[in-house]
């Protein structure tokens, strides 16, 4: 299998640097340039094309959505998306502390694969858990409550009768709100998360591949004479990570230009 995971876009404005990026990543994927994004010595290598991508969350830093109406600026990421499924990529969307709701729109009407917690996969053998990872603190009680408000159905039928622009406006609010609780030392964070992920592994999950902390890690462990890693995928805000995974091999990669090439991290 070959697959690229990302996480953390935070997309907002078609206008970001960070938004014109994705779409160019998006562009090499399509293009089968993954090889030379990965290997800098090699950008004239033969195509490799993936077979699926993983957006671990947060790839919009508000989702709100009714069937008919999207937000504006969104539409070129969700017809970039369209194009790598017509091509065969399958795409895999989880849900973040940001963007919830999805399945309404990039299930039933994209007809693409969305997870709303984790996902656990059987992957060449392996076992996988994958998700955003906003939900391993769970000591942060007032996120938690928060969450679960959000997530609610009373709230889920709330937003689908307000005025769409009343809707971004509130969207905006919650993903500020988001932020602010979920603000503090990145580093406690990320140790959390990867306590966390050290909890999953001593149990029957060889890989665990989370986003959220914003940082870029590969932790290899060694449980019961098993080799298992954590993965945190990092974000395309500071990063510009990707993780390429090839048939058991895992590149955990910073994205520049084409011209450039990638640099592992």
């Amino acid at each position: 299998m070959k697959a690229v995971f990302i996480s953390d876009a935070h997309l907002k404005s078609s206008s970001d640097e960070k938004y014109g990026r994705l779409m160019d990543f998006f562009d090499d994927l399509q293009r089968g340039k993954i090889s030379s994004l990965i290997q800098a010595d090699r950008r004239d290598c033969e195509p490799v094309y993936i077979e699926d991508l993983f957006i671990v969350g947060d790839l919009f830093d508000f989702w709100f959505c009714r069937k008919d109406s999207i937000y504006p600026d969104f539409k070129l990421i969700i017809d970039k998306l369209v194009e790598l499924k017509q091509a065969g990529i399958r795409i895999h969307l989880f849900e973040g502390n940001h963007d919830f709701f999805m399945k309404e729109y990039f299930h039933a009407v994209l007809g693409m694969k969305v997870f709303e917690e984790w996902a656990e996969l059987r992957i060449d053998g392996k076992n996988f858990l994958i998700a955003h990872g906003d939900t391993a603190d769970k000591t942060n009680m007032v996120y938690m409550m928060f969450r679960k408000i959000l997530r609610s159905r009373a709230f889920y039928y709330f937003q689908r009768f307000i005025p769409s622009p009343i809707l971004w406006g509130i969207a905006g609010l919650s993903s500020a709100a988001s932020k602010e609780l979920n603000k503090g030392n990145g580093g406690a964070l990320f140790e959390k998360m990867s306590s966390y992920a050290g909890e999953r592994l001593k149990k029957d999950y060889d890989v665990v591949i989370l986003g959220h902390s914003h940082h870029a890690v590969v932790r290899n462990f060694v449980i019961n004479g098993k080799e298992k890693k954590f993965i945190a995928l990092g974000d395309w805000i500071k990063h510009y990570s990707f993780l390429y995974y090839d048939d058991g091999k895992f590149f955990l990669s910073r994205y520049r230009s084409r011209r450039e090439g990638g640099v592992n991290i």
